[in-house]
């Protein structure tokens, strides 16, 4: 199966920046829609940001719409987000997922693929 590995979290003061990259295994990365969902303690798992298997068509959740960008590298096989103007509400487990066949992009249970997931943490 695909495995998914997120790296490039960390701690950041508010306004600042992050990059998050998931890599992916295999060859079958390009043909993936791919999503980035975030989870905070005690909430449920949120989704970020989508974008399709091409690249060509991106989706963001409001509460990052504006500051975050998902973008991929089909080519290296990743998965990016960028986050800028992060905010102490941003702190959160971000993972990423990926499916062949994605409906409601949103939603979580429409993810066949997931990472382990990388801890951002955004101090006031």
């Amino acid at each position: 199966q695909v495995q998914l590995v997120e790296s490039g979290g960390g701690l950041v003061q508010a306004g600042g920046s992050l990059r998050l990259s998931c890599a992916a295994s295999g060859h079958s990365f390009s043909v993936l829609d791919m999503a980035w969902f975030r989870q905070a303690p005690g909430k449920e798992r949120e989704f970020v940001a989508a974008i399709n298997w091409g690249g060509a068509r991106t989706n963001y959740a409001d509460s990052v719409k504006g500051r975050f960008t998902i973008s991929r590298d089909n080519a290296e096989n990743t998965l990016y987000l960028q986050m800028d103007s992060l905010k102490p509400e941003d702190t959160a487990v971000y993972y990423c997922g990926g499916t062949t066949s994605s409906r409601d992009f949103s939603q979580y249970a429409e993810y066949t693929y997931w990472g382990q997931g990388t801890q951002v943490t955004v101090s006031s």
